[in-house]
Parts: structure tokens; sequence; C-alpha cells
């Protein structure tokens, strides 16, 4: 069924299909009838930053930014859902077209720029959700908001998303908003998560609640800031890492159709990028955080090389356009049939 969906949908722009998709999969939530798209994937729990997950694979950030299709994507059979990137004001993102596929790679290109109706809007689609399960929500920076006051934008969605979410994923790797990337290192890091931290601690006394935090950090960094970054995290007492986001790199795509558009790649030709990441993570991490791992995951058997890498946690977005809800059952199915880690 999705195969002849995927045609149909191939065929319009690739930001007016998806756009079309989130409504499809909103309009057939309400209705209850997602589920019956593909097999539910098998019952594969497990407890990563003190949170249950029915199956460790999860949708990414940025195909439902707004929150509009919660209740839609839930019922494919995620084990969490994942929403965002929100900024504190609505803004229009990047100039059109900014949504590239590349489909000979099984790959993506985007400068989408955190096109968003604002933390707001998504708060209201999320207490209209029906949804009970693992939703994190995604926070960044208004495309105005100098680099040096980024923080505050980062605490002020923080603040608003903080009770209606299971974990905040802190995205400071896009590659498609000016400066943001400069947040992964050095003092700029430090000062943000420590930030962070100390909010996260009003906001439990608060609420009565611990919410996790995760930082997304990006694919294009040596081993050696990957190392500096673990450190920084674990200093500053964050409860994860997503690794990672979509990379400035064009291995993979050279002389392909749209190959040399600008944006951050996304899709088969990250999936190893990502996975060395996972690894350099893992070793310094040796796990004291837990790493979610997302990039490239097309095949069940890629899911299955993220946990064996040291994640503990998976996410797909990019395969998940090209194969659609079987590749969830596939990548549960291949996590099961790993080695029982010791």
């Amino acid at each position: 069924m999705y195969t002849l969906a995927r045609q149909l949908l191939f065929k319009l722009s690739p930001e007016t299909s998806h756009e079309l998709t989130i409504d499809l999969l909103g309009a057939g939530g309400r209705l209850g009838l997602n589920g019956l798209l593909c097999k539910a994937p098998t019952s594969l729990p497990v407890k990563v930053m003190g949170l249950e997950f029915p199956n460790p694979v999860g949708l990414a950030a940025g195909l439902d930014k707004n929150g509009d299709a919660i209740d839609g994507i839930a019922q494919l059979g995620f084990g969490f859902v994942e929403i965002g990137t929100v900024t504190p004001r609505a803004q229009p993102g990047n100039p059109k077209p900014r949504l590239f596929r590349l489909p000979e790679a099984e790959a993506i290109i985007n400068r989408m720029g955190f096109n968003n109706l604002g933390v707001d809007h998504l708060l209201g689609r999320v207490q209209a959700a029906k949804y009970k399960g693992v939703l994190g929500i995604n926070i960044g920076k208004n495309f105005d908001t100098p680099v040096e006051r980024a923080v505050d934008d980062y605490l002020l969605c923080l603040d608003k998303v903080y009770a209606h979410a299971s974990y905040v994923t802190v995205n400071v790797s896009s590659p498609n908003t000016p400066g943001l990337r400069s947040l992964q290192f050095g003092d700029s890091l430090k000062q943000l998560l420590e930030a962070l931290r100390l909010r996260q601690e009003d906001l439990t006394r608060q609420h009565g609640k611990r919410v996790p935090l995760a930082i997304k950090i990006a694919p294009d960094m040596s081993d050696e800031e990957t190392v500096e970054v673990a450190k920084a995290l674990l200093e500053a007492g964050m409860d994860a890492v997503i690794a990672t986001n979509t990379t400035l790199g064009r291995e993979g795509v050279q002389g392909l159709e749209f190959g040399d558009e600008a944006g951050g790649l996304s899709g088969a030709p990250v999936r190893d990028k990502s996975t060395h990441i996972v690894k350099v993570l893992a070793a310094e991490l040796a796990g004291r955080l837990p790493i979610i791992a997302v990039g490239g995951i097309t095949e069940g058997k890629h899911a299955g090389e993220k946990i064996a890498a040291g994640a503990s946690l998976v996410q797909i977005y990019s395969g998940f356009i090209y194969k659609g809800p079987e590749l969830i059952r596939e990548a549960v199915d291949a996590i099961a049939g790993l080695p029982r880690k010791a």
C-alpha cells in the first residue's frame, strides 16, 4: 500500500507531499485508521532516561514540526514520537524551494530553516492529542535571535513545553540556522548547558517532575570534538545525546540531480558518519549517558547496527519517507534479534 502511496506522493513537489502527508496522517489519526496501514511491531520495552518505551524505534524531529499529526503518527507503531523543531515565535523558514529528494541515494537535502508556527501553536496541538506515550519536543532558536542571545530562546521554549513533554531535545546542530552549530563547542556549549540544567532544576521543583534533556549534535565533528562534547554533556548533567542531525557533507550524492543544493543531507549517505559518531560517543560515555541514534536507517538492519554501536534508542525520518511504516517493524525486529547486552 505504501509503495503505491509513495509513487503518487513523489509526483508532487517534496514540500507539497510533506504537507499532504501530515494532513493525511492527522486525518487518519482522528479516525483511528492508521494502525491498519501496517502490522504492529513486536513489543520490545526498554527503559531509557527513566522513561518506559514500548519499543526503541522512534520518529525523529522534522516530520511533524507543529505537532499536527501526533495521534496519527503514533498509531503507526513508533515507540516514541519527537515533534518540532519549534521556536518561540512563528517563522516562515528559508525561501522555497528548500526540500529536495535524491531517490537514487535514498537521501533528502533540506534547508527548511526551522519553519514552524511557534511554540504556543505546538502546545495547543499537544494538548488536543490523545496520545499518552513518550513524546519528545525539540526546541530551537528563532533565526533573527543573535547567537549570543540564543540561550534566551531555548529557556523560553523549555519553560513552555516542560509540563507537556516526556523529554525535551535541544537542537544546536541544524545547519540551516546561521551560527547555530557554534553552540556545540567550547564555552558557548558549556554556558548553554549550565543555563539549561539550572532551569531544569527550577522546573522540576515547580512541576514536581523531572523532564529529561537531550542534546542533538551534528555528524560533522572530528573525534576530538565529539569527545569534548561528550565530556561537556556529562559535566552538565544532561540526560541523553541524540546523534546525529543532517550533514553538510556531500559524500554519496556527488553528480546526482540536486546533489549540490545547499542544506543538510539526510538518509543513506549519512549512515556511516552518524554511526561513527555513535561509536565515539559510546567509547567516551561508557554507559553514563544514553545515546539516541539517528541517521541513515533505511533498512531494519541499520537500526540494529546503531544499537550494536552503543545506542539505546534509534529514530528514523528519511528512511520512513522512502520505506514507509513497514520500516518501524523491521527495525524493531532487527534490534530484537541482537545478542543481549551483559
